[in-house]
């Protein structure tokens, strides 16, 4: 897997437990030569990193001595960033232009993944296999974590299957991973099934009736509309774990969701660039994962924020991905460091997040009732679509969409949006919201507070 077989799935796992139990100063000492190695590795390989890190000390293994990246720096400067120099955007676009290509190997090596973030900004992301196995190993650790022996029966008696409610027309790493894994066969492909968050909610709630998964991993505002169709009894499964991801959730809302299923709740923050970041606790806050990541909290000068303040962004350090590093990378979210130990009892850092929250868009049928859609089914739909480089959907009216874009370079306006338009009309009416009017806004998208662009804006928000 690795390109060190002292790096394999086993070693993991043996040495994330090792870890934990050596206590926060042996993790310390992993994460901080985990960093100079990857640093060493970025200047030796990278042509963007050898640049950016021209006259830093020989040894670095504290991160608040790297200048700053994020997605904008790096794509821009793509085909300098890959340590793998057969790399070139080119290629990787083109890859991800087929969908027939979604979890093969690019290359013959590697795992692409493709995200849109909270910015609107489409990200290329080339993953490797030691990335692919510390994300594996550090989730079946917490995995573990979370059910206890009595929770890992209960699964088994179930059936143990896993059902994955994940964006399927796209190289998202959700899927992606997904795909590769059926592709490649192996036990654990047997186990796990994804189930496309663009169905009609009566089709996926059939579909999963018919599954009866014990494990539920998703978009949490899927799961917040797959709740809603539990408590009416439309949906009937009674899995032992729930895990919502991508989004914010409040205590409310989780406690909403094990109410309806009987089940445990455990959410995850995470992101493509990081999908091991972190892990909830049953004290509803996320614990970094921090012999294998490095999170920043910072104000808007980049200076460290105090525990138990909400940042004006977050700085992550992915330290297994060596193909395309991700060094003090600017994630955009908001973060607060408790600042106090966990009565949860783990020693890891522990975090609350303010950004990321999911706007469900909600929509008059015409037949006296409400039609709900998730924001990834629209913000998915913009991302795999060719010639949009930035897109807004706000809800100006509860049955009219207006659409803010900015195309790619070289891109024809009118051709963009008329695939835009057709895109939208078809998922609307796989919804059946025929009634539903969309329209071409001449502005370009709004910027929010901070900056960031909102993709999608509810109509109550608006």
């Amino acid at each position: 897997m690795s390109e060190s077989e002292s790096e394999s799935m086993s070693w993991l796992m043996r040495d994330i437990r090792r870890a934990r139990k050596q206590g926060p100063d042996a993790v310390a000492r992993r994460r901080g030569d985990r960093l100079a190695d990857l640093v060493a590795h970025a200047r030796s390989a990278s042509p963007y990193y050898r640049e950016l890190y021209r006259g830093l000390p020989e040894r670095i293994d504290d991160p608040t001595l790297l200048p700053v990246t994020d997605k904008k720096q790096l794509m821009d400067h793509f085909d300098d960033w890959p340590t793998d120099r057969d790399i070139t955007f080119e290629k990787v676009r083109a890859f991800t232009d087929d969908p027939d290509l979604i979890g093969r190997r690019f290359l013959g090596r590697y795992l692409v993944a493709t995200t849109s973030g909270t910015s609107g900004r489409r990200g290329l992301f080339v993953l490797d296999d030691r990335y692919m196995s510390v994300s594996s190993a550090v989730s079946s650790r917490v995995l573990a974590s979370w059910l206890g022996p009595l929770g890992v029966a209960r699964a088994v008696a179930r059936g143990g299957r896993f059902a994955q409610l994940v964006a399927t027309e796209g190289h998202y790493v959700g899927f992606a991973g997904y795909s590769r894994m059926a592709l490649e066969g192996g036990g654990r492909s047997k186990l796990l099934r994804a189930f496309s968050v663009h169905e009609p909610m009566a089709k996926l709630v059939a579909e999963l009736n018919d599954y009866r998964p014990a494990f539920v991993i998703g978009y949490a505002s899927t799961i917040m509309l797959l709740t809603a169709e539990q408590e009416a009894g439309r949906l009937h499964i009674d899995p032992v774990l729930i895990e919502p991801a991508g989004e914010t959730m409040s205590e409310s809302d989780t406690d909403r969701i094990a109410k309806a299923f009987g089940a445990k709740v455990r959410t995850m923050y995470s992101a493509t660039e990081c999908t091991y970041l972190s892990h909830g606790c049953v004290e509803g806050w996320y614990h970094v994962n921090d012999d294998w990541a490095v999170l920043e909290p910072v104000d808007a000068d980049l200076r460290p924020t105090p525990a138990g303040e909400f940042s004006h962004t977050v700085l992550v350090s992915n330290l297994a991905n060596r193909v395309q590093p991700f060094l003090r990378y600017d994630l955009g979210d908001s973060v607060m460091v408790r600042p106090d130990p966990c009565p949860c009892g783990a020693t890891s850092p522990a975090i609350r997040v303010q950004g990321r929250a999911g706007d469900i868009l909600s929509f008059p049928s015409g037949r006296g009732d409400d039609v709900r859609l998730a924001p990834l089914a629209f913000s998915s739909l913009f991302d795999r679509m060719p010639g949009v480089e930035l897109f807004q959907i706000e809800q100006t009216e509860p049955s009219t969409l207006r659409v803010r874009m900015v195309k790619a370079p070289g891109a024809d306006a009118d051709h963009v949006w008329r695939n835009a338009h057709d895109g939208l009309t078809r998922l609307l009416a796989d919804n059946k919201l025929d009634n539903v009017t969309v329209e071409r806004a001449e502005e370009p998208p709004r910027q929010g507070d901070g900056g960031k662009y909102r993709t999608i804006i509810p109509h109550a928000a608006a």
